[in-house]
């Protein structure tokens, strides 16, 4: 009987030990399984990674594996089980690259950390520029594409008003499950903080009665020069010309006013053509602004310069010589437009989608104009 015991208890430590074996061999297997979760991986570029939403961790898992991001989606599931608190991933669009581990991956779905485009709305793009850009957004959700102008105006809480002028130009990041309407939101909101802050901290004596005013004269200021250090002066003289009762006598509200026909250039017939936005032709501002405005031609707008120029031509490098007078005005417009230069050019950058050919308040029309 006592040999029987012996045989029992050492068949019990057999089994025990083998299972003590086992269960060490299987913890250090499992152990170096969850260490390639910390081991970078390697790409040659850098991947897109979509979640779902409702997607379950699981399925994170094996699309992980599928897509090479990670050698064995079991480890990842595995820890899942040990960590459920590292499964609540969050559904968007991710980016992965060369060197990251899954850990990591896995943390930014964590974290939501999701991919971001970016979308730019260029100073003095029109509305029909920025729309164009929406269209032409990858990842972006066109929601608006077939809608009106005046369907956005209304979605954005802007009912009835007109678009021009009423988005900020401003570089907008956007993730794979927004909409052109989120960033056209983003954008009027916006532009109505701006002006509401520059507004309130305007110069005394100013024409405008109104911000919308304001943000008329800046959208005008925007297209006039493409020389930062000139919108103040640019400003200053429209302002002092308002002041005075004289016109504006802009080209960029003609070539606004002259809508699909503008190809290139303006004629005197153009400047004769009475349209809305035609300052040749009309007293004081356009009726809506002619483009987006960013916020320094807003301040000019609002903090014109001092000085006593009514004038000014584009000398063809993309600044202007501004004067007192319609006789030292004269003279430029000969030096500067009726002579022009080979490598004549309306501004120092331009960054519109289509370079135009625009005089910049420099035609002979206005040569011929008398001062008040």
């Amino acid at each position: 009987m006592f040999k029987k015991l012996s045989l029992l208890n050492k068949l019990i430590l057999m089994m025990l030990g083998a299972a003590m074996l086992t269960a060490a061999g299987t913890a250090l297997w499992v152990s170096q399984g969850l260490e390639t979760l910390d081991l970078p991986i390697q790409l040659e570029q850098p991947q897109l990674f979509a979640v779902p939403q409702g997607t379950a961790f699981s399925q994170v898992a094996r699309q992980l594996e599928q897509q090479n991001l990670v050698p064995d989606s079991l480890w990842l599931r595995v820890y899942g089980k040990l960590h459920p608190q590292q499964t609540l991933v969050k559904a968007g669009e991710y980016e992965f690259i060369d060197g990251q581990s899954p850990k990591n991956m896995l943390q930014m779905m964590i974290d939501g950390d999701t991919k971001h485009w970016a979308l730019q709305f260029i100073e003095g793009w029109t509305f029909a520029d920025a729309r164009k850009a929406l269209a032409a957004a990858p990842r972006l959700q066109q929601k608006t594409a077939d809608w009106s102008n005046a369907e956005i105006m209304t979605a954005v809480g802007a009912e009835g008003e007109h678009p021009e002028g009423w988005f900020f130009p401003d570089t907008y990041l956007f993730i794979s499950s927004n909409s052109d309407l989120d960033v056209l939101q983003r954008s009027f909101d916006r532009m109505q903080s701006v002006l509401a802050e520059e507004w309130a901290a305007r110069a005394a004596d100013l024409p405008y009665k109104t911000p919308y005013e304001a943000l008329i004269m800046a959208s005008i200021v925007e297209r006039e020069t493409g020389a930062a250090h000139e919108r103040k002066q640019v400003a200053g003289v429209f302002v002092r010309r308002m002041h005075k009762g004289m016109r504006l006598q802009t080209d960029p509200t003609v070539i606004y006013g002259m809508g699909d026909q503008y190809k290139g250039r303006i004629t005197r017939k153009d400047l004769q053509t009475h349209t809305p936005y035609n300052t040749y032709r009309i007293d004081g501002l356009p009726p809506t602004p002619i483009a987006l405005a960013g916020r320094e031609a807003i301040h000019a707008a609002l903090h014109p310069a001092d000085g006593k120029a009514l004038f000014f031509v584009a000398r063809g490098d993309g600044t202007h010589t501004f004067s007192h007078t319609l006789a030292q005005h004269q003279r430029a417009v000969r030096q500067f437009q009726l002579n022009r230069r080979s490598d004549y050019r309306s501004s120092p950058a331009p960054v519109a989608p289509e370079e135009d050919a625009t005089e910049s308040s420099s035609t002979q029309q206005e040569v011929q104009e008398k001062q008040p």
